[in-house]
């Protein structure tokens, strides 16, 4: 049986004792059935990874004494990604989480000309995405932003590598072709694609266009596939 894995943000550095918080609690007593002596690992999302051992098992405040802690640097290749909102919330859901579990570097929601969107549910977001490094057991949470206009996600970014892919004929490099940097940013459009005036934008600000194949993706799916593409491990 696999260690249990917890996510607490506020764990710090140096502790010899740590209190969960009450959903931790519960989890670990109520529905794991775990009990004094035994071992969890704890992460704050920000590099450390905590071993630790219940001393007292409640399923409101269960504190646990820290055996060891052990900083993991974050991985080298940091990967923006910058997406489309979706209308189906499901399909959101499973992209946010499936990026995460990839060890995505941040997800940058994005509101372009073609979106039908009706609320960003950012707790819930939030709470998908530390799921999601919990069942992977990563150490560093993906940064999520609040939905930015195209127009404002589009400029003064900082990365060395700036890709968008799109649907409409023009000068495009495979996918396959692209030579990943470790700081990149790549641009997945809505349902509908990004409008012309977007992407003509995009280029303006140095981004490359790319394709994704000969077949026309979901944006889940074509988020997926780049980033299974680009990413190095």
């Amino acid at each position: 049986m696999s260690i249990p894995y917890f996510y607490e943000p506020s764990i710090l550095s140096g502790q010899t004792s740590f209190t969960l918080n009450e959903i931790s609690s519960k989890h670990c007593v109520q529905v794991l059935r775990m009990q004094e002596n035994q071992r969890i690992d704890i992460t704050n999302g920000m590099g450390y990874l905590f071993e630790a051992t219940i001393l007292t098992a409640h399923k409101k405040n269960t504190i646990v004494q820290i055996q060891s802690e052990k900083f993991i640097a974050a991985p080298s290749q940091k990967i923006t990604l910058g997406i489309g909102l979706l209308k189906n919330l499901t399909r959101l859901e499973w992209l946010l989480e499936k990026a995460t579990e990839m060890g995505v570097y941040e997800i940058m929601p994005l509101l372009c000309e073609h979106t039908l969107f009706e609320k960003f549910k950012l707790e819930r977001f939030q709470n998908i995405l530390q799921s999601a490094m919990i069942q992977s057991q990563q150490v560093w949470l993906p940064l999520l932003g609040t939905p930015l206009k195209f127009k404002e996600a589009i400029q003064n970014q900082k990365q060395a590598q700036k890709l968008i892919a799109h649907c409409e004929d023009g000068n495009k490099i495979n996918i396959k072709e692209i030579e990943a940097s470790a700081d990149l940013l790549l641009f997945i459009g809505p349902e509908g694609d990004f409008s012309s005036t977007e992407i003509e934008l995009a280029l303006a600000n140095n981004y490359q266009a790319i394709h994704l194949g000969p077949t026309r993706l979901r944006t889940e799916t074509a988020a997926l596939f780049a980033l299974s593409v680009l990413k190095k491990f």
